[in-house]
């Protein structure tokens, strides 16, 4: 039996889909924090189960059986290690066998603010006594293209990053690779990088510009202006803080890797950035 927590996130439905190519849906548990909207995961044949890392007492019951756990992370900054050592005690109590956590790229080395909690996770789970592996992924694509329409109306992508290089890979990809760890062998107490091909943010911008057929250029901020377009568009400050502060991870090399481990993990090259912009470009509504 797998486990797959946050299942009704984008992450969490990218891994059933791809977990669901290699085992029959009945190996498969959706952990959720409300199963009432989880429908469509119970249509495919999933059992679903209530499992809130808010609520420790939802885990345990809800990890009953199982043998190897998703456990993906949370997503509200600050909160995550209490939530996420939740998630670990109930593993262990539970038995679990295997457990693959989606950390972030270079954690044990990354000055980005968001690989501290990442960090402190990964020490929890080496703490535990539970077999672990540590799918450490990079960013994601969607980060970039699941934003273009304010690029496209302005001519224009605003960021921190300066010359460096971003890793960045679909969540398909990141699912794909988690699902041949949870499926396979000889993963436990593997570190994985995973990252895709790498590009800069003036790469980005002149793909954007060349498929839509109109100019879009980066502008490089200092990070206090950056910020300021953030919050400009109405994210909170502390979000704002993060992504200025992920940017500057950018310019450092933080989110950049080329050790190929994703590739050989998923048996095939990571999808490519023109590939991910293209995609967004055709979901976009016509003008």
């Amino acid at each position: 039996m797998i486990a797959i927590t946050a299942a009704s996130g984008h992450l969490g439905h990218r891994a059933v889909e791809a977990l669901l190519k290699r085992v029959p849906a009945a190996g498969l548990v959706a952990l959720v924090r409300h199963p009432e909207r989880a429908g469509d995961l119970a249509a495919l044949g999933l059992q679903v189960r209530e499992g809130d890392y808010d609520r420790p007492e939802t885990l345990a019951p809800a990890l009953a059986g199982v043998e190897k756990l998703l456990f993906i992370s949370g997503s509200e900054v600050g909160r995550r290690v209490p939530q996420h050592r939740a998630v670990v005690d109930a593993a262990r109590r539970a038995g679990v066998r295997l457990v693959a956590y989606t950390s972030i790229l270079h954690a044990d080395t990354s000055r980005v603010l968001l690989a501290t909690e990442h960090r402190e996770t990964e020490a929890l789970l080496r703490a535990s006594g539970v077999p672990y592996v540590l799918l450490r992924n990079g960013w994601y694509l969607e980060n970039y293209t699941e934003h273009l329409a304010p690029a496209l109306a302005h001519g224009a992508i605003a960021g921190s990053a300066g010359n460096g290089r971003i890793a960045a890979a679909s969540r398909a990809d990141y699912a794909e690779a988690a699902a041949a760890v949870l499926t396979g062998t000889g993963h436990e107490r593997r570190v994985y990088e995973l990252a895709g091909t790498p590009f800069t943010m003036a790469d980005l911008a002149a793909e954007v510009s060349r498929q839509a057929g109109k100019p879009v250029a980066y502008r490089d901020l200092p990070p206090a202006e950056y910020r300021a377009v953030l919050v400009g568009a109405g994210l909170p400050g502390p979000y704002a803080d993060a992504l200025v502060d992920a940017d500057l991870g950018v310019a450092r090399g933080e989110l950049d890797d080329a050790s190929g481990e994703l590739q050989r993990l998923i048996g095939r090259p990571s999808t490519p950035l023109a590939s991910a912009v293209a995609a967004a470009l055709a979901a976009l509504p016509a003008p």
